[in-house]
């Protein structure tokens, strides 16, 4: 009960934040070009909650899914007086104004979000900007049918550079259950493959794409709890765990998971101490329904604490960045190459939301910076209905030096109606397939 209120509560406060910037943006723009806004609102209708001041009614509805704000005149088909203070009755170069500010708001506040979490500090697996060169293959996976190899280098993926294990990470993640080519060096020589990655397990909501390879990495022994099973094994603080049973391990996540699944299983330990390699046995006791052994691990990490014009700069850098994997994301929805399973609607924005808010602070609003990235580039789309939609609009006005007719422009609309309702559906349809007890309801899957 306790975590369904937290995702409730951080869902509203993440999405709230948003529509309120996004509005905010418009607002002022449209106070600044001289248009007289008639209501200001957080939340779709019915209204409960408002006051008047001048001109403008603020108000909180019911519905706490977005907002709007009111301008006097916007609407072609209501009753144009022709006043000054009407936003059709501003130039293009007014309205452009108050169109672009809502999204430029959302691409504001993901940098300035972005900031604060840098400057708090953060840390990040020290492998992720490094080559990526195979640390280990997990078997019967797509890596291993592809003939790929411990130390071999990948180059590129789906033919473009991977430098980093983040670009891999990113390249691989989105093409689930598609075919690419994998270009990668081996014993000096460059080889191609094509290899189709597979849904990751730990992701499953989100059809996360793996081939079954994992970075020359291992988590090590931060302590070892005296009269445990690990202290009877001969486990020590600062071993580096390699394998359990012979399967590899790269990450914390890995061991755990290893230890959990085998309670009063004998179990082989394959680590490095002061750089030997060992093997151990040791018998996970049961506890909270799985293997127990007694100690704190930890992944090789770096740490990040950048003063405020670091934080700043950094955070442009990251955005930026992020901006391009998102119109990758874009392109290979178009192109087919990404899985539209990877799509988000508000269910899975409430999951992450409440999942992020039980991590900290810091993580709920590293998530709000990319949600407000993320909303600010969609609605630059050139997609008729959004804010870039009406920027296209007038632009094509400019080009033809002459308005469309309201018929036009209402064809338009509806066919950018149309292209957001479907995306709608997908989401909806992708946030229902989260949920298990639905998901059982659905035999196709």
């Amino acid at each position: 009960m306790l975590g369904t209120l937290t995702t409730i509560l951080a869902f509203v406060f993440v999405l709230g934040v948003l529509v309120f910037a996004h509005e905010l943006g418009h607002f002022l723009a449209a106070k600044r070009v001289g248009v007289r806004v008639l209501k200001f609102q957080l939340g779709f209708d019915p209204t409960i909650l408002g006051i008047k001041r001048g001109d403008t009614e603020y108000s909180i509805g019911a519905l706490p899914l977005g907002g709007y704000v009111k301008m006097a005149g916007d609407n072609p088909d209501g009753v144009l007086t022709g006043a000054p203070d009407e936003f059709l009755s501003k130039t293009k170069w007014e309205r452009f104004q108050v169109l672009i500010m809502g999204p430029v708001m959302n691409l504001a506040l993901a940098v300035v979000l972005t900031a604060v979490v840098l400057y708090g500090g953060a840390e990040r697996f020290a492998y992720e900007d490094k080559p990526v060169v195979v640390g280990a293959v997990t078997a019967n996976t797509p890596a291993a049918d592809a003939g790929i190899r411990p130390g071999d280098r990948i180059l590129s993926v789906a033919d473009r550079p991977v430098a980093t294990w983040e670009d891999f990470y990113l390249a691989v993640g989105t093409r689930a259950n598609r075919q690419i080519p994998i270009r990668f060096q081996q014993d000096g020589a460059e080889l191609t493959r094509t290899v189709t990655p597979v849904p990751s397990t730990s992701e499953s909501r989100f059809e996360v794409g793996e081939i079954g390879i994992l970075p020359d990495t291992h988590p090590h022994i931060r302590t070892v709890r005296s009269g445990e099973p690990a202290e009877s094994a001969g486990l020590k603080a600062n071993d580096v765990v390699v394998a359990i049973n012979g399967e590899p391990i790269a990450f914390s996540s890995g061991l755990r998971q290893a230890i959990f699944k085998r309670p009063e299983q004998p179990i082989s330990i394959s680590i490095l101490r002061d750089g030997a390699p060992m093997s151990l046995s040791a018998t996970p006791r049961r506890r909270d329904g799985g293997g127990f052994l007694g100690i704190d691990i930890a992944d090789d990490t770096v740490s990040i604490h950048p003063g405020v014009i670091g934080a700043a700069r950094m955070s442009v850098e990251k955005n930026a960045e992020f901006a391009g994997m998102i119109f990758q994301t874009i392109w290979g929805l178009i192109t087919r190459e990404t899985s539209p399973r990877q799509l988000m609607g508000p269910v899975a924005m409430a999951q992450l939301s409440g999942e992020s808010a039980q991590l900290g602070f810091a993580a709920l609003l590293a998530l709000m910076a990319q949600i407000s990235l993320n909303l600010g580039l969609l609605n630059l789309l050139p997609i008729p209905i959004l804010d870039g939609g009406h920027i296209f609009i007038m632009a094509l006005e400019g080009v033809w030096r002459r308005d469309f007719s309201l018929r036009l422009k209402e064809k338009m609309l509806f066919a950018g109606f149309v292209v957001l309702m479907l995306l709608m559906v997908t989401v909806i349809y992708n946030d229902l397939t989260r949920i298990t007890w639905i998901e059982r309801l659905m035999p196709w899957r």
